[in-house]
């Protein structure tokens, strides 16, 4: 097919085969990075341990290090990286008009902050993670000698989404960067879909690789970003170890990448159990692990393959992950006619009093309840997370996995977002 000559930077960026953020910018000089915005950068690197030997460099030999800038003829001329991460506000809107960010927070239906502006990538990063820190509460739970902080989303998780959406986002498209936070949960968008042969279900298992490879090399080297290219495990494991609804990538699209973040209710029990393991292994537990230990809660029996099918992790790598748990005492198997189950061990997890009253049975029967589902959607013409609830008498996050399972297999449309989601049949 013919490509417009626009199209054909952001073609060739989703196939790897180009650096968008490399390119240097024609017509522009040293002097159009802000000193100001340098010293940010140097503050950056001292507070998120960035890389130390950069520090001892002067600025020109640190704009070369971080390849801010790139040498075209007998000058040095800034790159897109560097115009982005410290360019001065009005040549940067100039030179790069789609560097653009949007911060949303909405109270029950009120919007309370709403602001869109164009600044270095580093600037907004800062703006927006106050914004975040000022909002984030926090509870904490004793165990045993120990206080763990229970904080209402990740800090660590929010910022490596955010610092995600700036760093590989398509920045030869116009948009912006979205920051919508609602009492629902947290939304973080950005133009330009994922890289070719990369999809929402199997990030996790994706060969690291960005659009913007220099761009996002710096962010690692300043300490901004996870250095072994696994952001995405940061993300998922801010909810994780907490018992918290996993992070929903799935409303993303070949134009947008949109990341949904629950604002589910932490899992005490489960944070107890896992904060008691880990002081007696004297190790943290890997995003597989966690993974499978979540799905396991609520004495839930899966098999291997079911397992595989609900976290995307692959057979050949889930089963050595079973091994170590099993070998651990954390979960323990059984076999019926024939089939292998997996569940947690007698000792490990016990779902709490508060919630007995919501769990009628370990889930087993899967055509059982979503023939009971699916008959209720068919008669009101939509079901919600409440409806299944009261239904089946479940957990709310067993009602949301439930319905997931049925939207992964095109029997249900999930509609909306928050509290005014819905799923609606496939006719």
């Amino acid at each position: 097919m013919p490509l417009y000559p626009y199209e054909i930077p952001h073609r060739l960026s989703s196939l790897s085969l180009l650096d968008f953020s490399a390119q240097p910018l024609p017509d522009t000089t040293r002097h159009d990075l802000d000193v100001t915005e340098r010293e940010r950068l140097r503050n950056i690197i001292r507070t998120y341990h960035g890389e130390p030997t950069l520090l001892e460099l002067d600025d020109l030999e640190l704009d070369k290090a971080l390849r801010l800038v790139a040498k075209v003829g007998e000058d040095y001329v800034p790159t897109v990286t560097g115009m982005l991460l410290i360019g001065r506000q009005e040549r940067l809107q100039e030179l790069i008009p789609t560097a653009e960010s949007s911060l949303q927070i909405m109270d029950n239906g009120q919007l309370r902050i709403n602001e869109t502006y164009t600044q270095p990538l580093l600037a907004s990063i800062e703006k927006i993670n106050n914004y975040f820190t000022t909002i984030n509460q926090e509870d904490e739970l004793d165990v045993d000698m120990f206080r763990v902080p229970i904080p209402h989303y990740s800090p660590q998780a929010f910022r490596e989404a955010l610092v995600n959406a700036y760093s590989h986002r398509d920045y030869s498209l116009l948009g912006r960067v979205r920051v919508l936070i609602e009492r629902e949960g947290i939304t973080i968008s950005n133009p330009g879909g994922f890289i070719q042969g990369v999809t929402y279900d199997k990030l996790l298992d994706a060969e690291p690789h960005g659009r913007n490879p220099v761009l996002a090399d710096c962010l690692k080297r300043i300490g901004l970003a996870e250095r072994s290219d696994r952001g995405i495990d940061r993300i998922y494991a801010g909810s994780l170890r907490y018992g918290k609804m996993l992070p929903d990538y799935s409303n993303s699209n070949t134009d947008n990448v949109r990341l949904y973040i629950p604002a589910s209710r932490p899992d005490k029990t489960f944070i107890q159990l896992l904060t008691k393991k880990q002081e007696q292994l004297h190790r943290d537990f890997t995003i597989y692990e966690l993974m499978v230990l979540s799905q396991l809660k609520g004495n839930k029996l899966l098999t291997c393959q079911e397992l595989s099918a609900h976290t995307g992790i692959p057979t050949y790598k889930l089963e050595s992950t079973l091994e170590t748990l099993t070998a651990e005492k954390m979960i323990k198997t059984s076999q019926q006619r024939k089939v292998i189950y997996y569940t947690f061990s007698g000792q490990s997890y016990k779902v709490p009093t508060c919630e007995n009253h919501l769990v009628k049975e370990p889930i087993t029967d899967y055509a059982d309840y979503n023939q009971q589902i699916m008959k209720l959607a068919n008669n009101k013409g939509n079901v919600t997370r409440a409806d299944v609830t009261a239904l089946l008498h479940v957990s709310p996050a067993q009602a949301y996995r439930l319905l997931n399972r049925l939207k992964e297999n095109d029997l249900l449309i999930l509609e909306g977002k928050g509290k005014f989601s819905h799923y609606k049949p496939v006719c």
